[in-house]
């Protein structure tokens, strides 16, 4: 129970693009103020966002929770949780505003990705996450694709498992990306990043990879997403997103942090092997230094 108050709000926001419009509204009234929200009744939270009271029943119930009572009580320890987990970021609250100073977006910033990366170790599967590194392990190949700021973390992804000596390519273009995945087999494995998991072209390069018999894996923040469908694996973050976008900068961060995990995971599952590889790539680059008069 204890593990499962430290989530509901991290949950809440997961399931939010899946919610029927009744039901968002609701989901959107306990993250915005979820201090306020945890002391309303079922009738007064259902008069608050202008839905019924079988909506309220039906968006706790979603929310893995029989009895309002319950959920209630892991709200308030949710909220008690942030409220400590923030103590010792900057006092700051709200999205990025128009007349914010330069000092406060920093501080905003800070804290958006501070507490996305926070969240995503919280709810990040230590057993999706084991799985994953045993494929890439064994993969004679491994593709990864990903649009807009998701295909600089697929690119990061290959840029680590080139060091180590994995075979890894990252594909810019979609059509390029379609066409490999076409070619892959079950020897190889295909990584997609999708913050939203519904970008129609990393979609469709997991499910060509699928298709062609080869190993899946997803990087995205919705676990029950098209993309997330499409894989064998789901490794979900937790990032937050704003209206001013500034959770795009956290959806990032938090990707980019379980790439980290899933490359360690395989450097040191390989750790000699790893080690020897990184030494050499280190040494090619260092070597070819502008040297110092």
């Amino acid at each position: 129970m204890a593990e499962q108050a430290e989530t509901l709000l991290i949950r809440i926001r997961a399931a939010m693009p899946a919610l029927r419009p009744s039901e968002r509204r609701i989901a959107e009234l306990f993250v915005g103020d979820p201090s306020t929200a945890a002391n309303l009744s079922i009738a007064e939270l259902a008069a608050r966002c202008e839905t019924s009271t079988t909506s309220v029943v039906r968006f706790y119930q979603r929310m893995g929770y029989a009895h309002y009572k319950h959920f209630r009580i892991d709200l308030t320890r949710a909220v008690a949780r942030e409220e400590l987990a923030a103590a010792s970021l900057p006092e700051v609250s709200g999205d990025i505003d128009r007349n914010d100073s330069l000092e406060g977006i920093v501080s905003k910033v800070a804290m958006n990705e501070t507490l996305s990366i926070a969240d995503t170790a919280r709810m990040l599967d230590m057993e999706a996450l084991g799985e994953a590194v045993a494929r890439l392990l064994a993969a004679r190949r491994i593709d990864t694709f990903g649009v807009g700021a998701s295909a600089l973390v697929g690119l990061d992804l290959q840029q680590k498992l080139s060091r180590i000596g994995r075979t890894a390519i990252n594909w810019h273009d979609s059509h390029s990306a379609w066409t490999s995945a076409a070619t892959l087999d079950p020897g190889c494995v295909a990584v997609a990043v999708s913050h939203s998991g519904a970008t129609v072209d990393t979609v469709e390069f997991l499910a060509i990879a699928r298709k062609a018999g080869a190993a899946t894996v997803a990087i995205t923040n919705f676990r029950e997403s098209p993309l997330a469908r499409a894989a064998d694996v789901t490794l979900t973050t937790a990032a937050r997103e704003t209206r001013f976008r500034s959770g795009a900068l956290g959806s990032r961060i938090a990707q980019l942090m379980v790439v980290d995990c899933l490359f360690t995971g395989v450097a040191q599952a390989s750790y000699d092997a790893s080690m020897e590889a990184l030494r050499n790539t280190y040494a090619v680059i260092h070597d070819r230094r502008v040297k110092r008069a």
